[in-house]
């Protein structure tokens, strides 16, 4: 992944559903998926190829990703004091066991999740943390991107422990970027999905489900 982070803050903005205490961010449907606009990251051979469907827990992304690069997402007002929780269920169908997640040329995850927030007048300013499924590395662990200390990336699951398995995870968004960029936020600016092999030439195969905020 080599610029997708500049890419981020122009996305389409679309309608994200509201219920109770929680805001879902993505519906995974056909209509929304030709709506969005997917971004190509520079110099990567292929884009990522998305796809949706659905199974008894309703709707998710199918995310191939064949030395490829490029991702969607959405600009959306999320209130940290009211739901700071992102909830996240994917699986990881085809990792990439075997590279080094933390340098420039292994720098590729099957899943992840862009937490976004604006702190300047251009992309180059923003801060966002990187919710990411590893393949190599264990939950917990973080670093800041080598390509930019603007975004850390957080590993909360990993296939070493649940490689083709569902997996349901959920982080403070507030105390994550108080934490990661000692920013005390009060709103996200908005979310974004990827699956990136585009530094590796691998391939991955992931499914995101259930993206959404809520107060606890």
């Amino acid at each position: 992944m080599k610029i997708f982070f500049k890419l981020i803050s122009i996305f389409l903005i679309s309608i994200t559903s509201v219920v109770a205490n929680e805001v879902v961010v993505f519906e995974f449907t056909e209509a929304e998926l030709s709506e969005l606009t997917v971004r190509k990251v520079r110099g990567a051979k292929n884009e990522t190829k998305y796809t949706v469907g659905k199974n008894e827990n309703g709707n998710f992304l199918k995310a191939v990703a064949d030395n490829a690069a490029s991702g969607l997402g959405k600009e959306v007002k999320i209130d940290l004091n009211k739901t700071p929780f992102i909830n996240i269920t994917w699986k990881i169908e085809q990792d990439l066991s075997g590279i080094k997640e933390d340098t420039k040329k292994g720098h590729d995850f099957a899943a992840r999740v862009f937490a976004v927030k604006k702190t300047g007048a251009t992309p180059l300013s923003n801060r966002a943390v990187n919710y990411v499924f590893s393949s190599n590395n264990d939950v917990g662990q973080s670093w800041p991107s080598p390509y930019t200390k603007k975004s850390i990336d957080n590993v909360m699951a990993t296939t070493k422990t649940n490689l083709n398995e569902w997996v349901t995870v959920k982080s403070n968004v507030k105390e994550d970027f108080k934490k990661f960029h000692n920013l005390d936020l009060d709103e996200l600016d908005g979310l974004a999905v990827m699956a990136d092999t585009d530094n590796s030439k691998m391939k991955s195969v992931a499914y995101f489900q259930n993206i959404y905020f809520s107060a606890n």
